[in-house]
C-alpha cells in the first residue's frame, strides 16, 4: 500500500531558537515528513531569526508572512491547509516540541489504521513548569489513549470535543468534506471543528503515545485575559458550547488540583492557585458576556485587539450591496452572487 503523505502546518509569532529545534526534530521523524508549511506573522521578527541562514533552502519548509492585522486563528490555517496537497496534515504550534523521532508515526497510526478521522497528541510539562501547570498537563492529558465519538457525549460532555492544534493530525478529504476551520474566530477554531466532526460521526483519537513537550508560565493577569478570550470564543458558538457548557469540567479540575496539593503536601499553594481561579473565572464569565459590555473594555480585556478592529469592519461592511447602483434587477443581483 502507498505511503499516505503528511505536511506539518505551523502559524508563527516571534519564534525563538527553540523553533530551529522544532524543525530540525520534524525533519527526521520515523514517519516523513512530506513538507513544513510555516505561515508566520510580522516577518521582521522570523528575519532576525533566520538572519545568516538560508532557512528554505536549508529545510524542506515553505514560509509565508503576513502582518498582524491578518492573523486569525481559523482563517490563518485554512490559508495553510490550502497550500497543502498532501494526504493529511498535522497543525502544531511553535512553542510545541516533539518528545522523540517517532511522534508522527503515533499520531497518525489510528487514522492510517482507520481507528480514528483526527488525532490529537499527549502534551507533557517542561522541565521548569510549575508544580501546579504540570498537573493541569496531566489532567488534561492523561496516560491512555482513548477513541472520542458522539456518543461519548453524555459521558465525557464538552471533553468529547477536547482537541488541540497544539499537535493534531487530520485527514485531508474529511477535512474538506466538513468545510475547514471556521475562517473567523477569536479562539477554538480546533475543538469548533471537533465539534463539527463529532457531530458528522466522525471519530477522534487521544494519542497518549504521541507526545509533545509544551507548556507555560502565565501571570494571573495572563489568564484572565486567555479566559476571556476563551469566554468570548464560546459565547460566539452557542451551537456548540450551550449544548455541553465547559464550567463543569472546569470545577472538576479545581477539586482535583486541591486534593494533588493536599495529597503532595503543598498547601501554601493552595491560596495562590485559588487567586489564579478567581483571574480565570472572571476573565471567563465577562468574556461570556462580552456584548454587553463596553467596546474600550472588550478591547482592555481582550488578548487580540486586532480581532475586534476586524469584527467591526466585518460588520460594517456586511450591509454593503456591491451590486446597488448599477442598474440591474433584484434576480440578476442573486444570480450574480450565487455564481460568485
Amino acid at each position: 500500500m502507498e505511503r499516505k503523505t503528511v505536511d506539518v502546518i505551523i502559524p508563527t509569532y516571534k519564534p525563538n531558537k527553540e523553533f530551529l529545534k522544532l524543525i530540525e526534530k520534524l525533519e527526521h521523524q520515523t514517519y516523513p515528513v512530506n513538507q513544513i508549511i510555516i505561515i508566520n506573522t510580522e516577518e521582521k521578527y522570523f528575519s532576525s531569526l533566520s538572519y545568516g541562514h538560508q532557512f528554505e533552502r536549508e529545510h524542506n519548509v515553505s514560509i509565508t508572512h503576513i502582518s498582524k492585522m491578518e492573523f486569525d486563528h481559523g482563517h490563518t490555517r485554512r490559508e495553510a491547509v490550502a497550500k497543502s496537497k498532501a494526504d493529511l496534515f498535522i497543525c502544531m504550534t511553535d512553542d510545541a516540541m516533539p518528545k522523540n523521532s517517532t511522534m508522527v508515526e503515533q499520531l497518525l497510526a489510528p487514522i492510517l489504521e482507520d481507528k480514528a478521522d483526527f488525532s490529537y497528541a499527549r502534551q507533557l510539562p517542561r522541565e521548569n513548569a510549575g508544580v501546579i501547570e504540570g498537573f493541569t498537563r496531566h489532567f488534561n492529558y492523561p496516560k491512555e489513549s482513548r477513541i472520542k465519538s458522539i456518543g461519548d457525549l453524555n459521558s465525557l460532555g464538552i471533553k468529547t470535543y477536547f482537541f488541540s492544534n497544539v499537535c493534531a493530525a487530520y485527514r485531508r478529504d474529511l477535512y474538506d468534506e466538513l468545510g475547514g476551520f471556521v475562517d473567523y474566530t477569536l479562539f477554538n477554531e480546533d475543538m469548533l471543528f471537533a465539534a463539527k466532526a463529532v457531530q458528522a460521526g466522525y471519530r477522534i483519537a487521544y494519542v497518549a503515545e504521541a507526545e509533545v513537550i509544551h507548556s507555560h508560565h502565565y501571570t494571573n493577569k495572563e489568564q484572565f485575559h486567555r479566559n476571556f478570550d476563551l469566554g468570548v470564543s464560546q459565547a460566539e458558538h452557542p451551537e456548540v458550547f450551550d449544548a455541553v457548557p465547559s464550567t463543569k469540567e472546569g470545577k472538576k479540575l479545581v477539586k482535583k488540583t486541591l486534593q494533588y496539593l493536599r495529597v503532595k503536601k503543598q498547601f501554601f499553594r493552595i491560596p495562590g492557585f485559588l487567586i489564579t481561579c478567581g483571574y480565570k473565572y472572571a476573565g471567563y464569565k465577562l468574556g461570556r458576556r462580552y456584548e454587553k459590555l463596553p467596546e474600550k473594555w472588550v478591547l482592555k480585556f481582550t488578548t487580540n485587539r486586532e480581532y475586534w478592529l476586524k469584527k467591526n469592519i466585518r460588520n460594517a461592511t456586511s450591509a454593503i450591496d456591491p451590486y446597488s447602483g448599477y442598474g440591474i434587477s433584484p434576480e440578476e443581483r442573486k444570480n450574480r452572487i450565487q455564481k460568485s
